[in-house]
């Protein structure tokens, strides 16, 4: 489980959620649209210490590797 950031593309509405996985769909708590998931913010590894170059997107982020 993770604490992920996501915006709502219908109201702008920015929040944190609780998911059991990053591709769960997670909808708005203002609106109920489906909300994006937001790449903004700091990252950090699973030792806690802030990533150098992680954008928080594992597709296209190199960071990590």
């Amino acid at each position: 489980m993770a604490i992920l950031q996501y915006k709502c593309p219908a109201c702008g509405k920015e929040f944190e959620e609780l998911v059991k996985s990053h591709e769960d769909a997670v909808p708005c708590p203002a609106c109920g649209t489906k909300a994006d998931r937001s790449w903004s913010g700091c990252m950090y590894s699973a030792t806690g210490k802030q990533a150098k170059k992680c954008s928080g997107n594992c597709k296209t982020c190199g960071g990590c590797r």
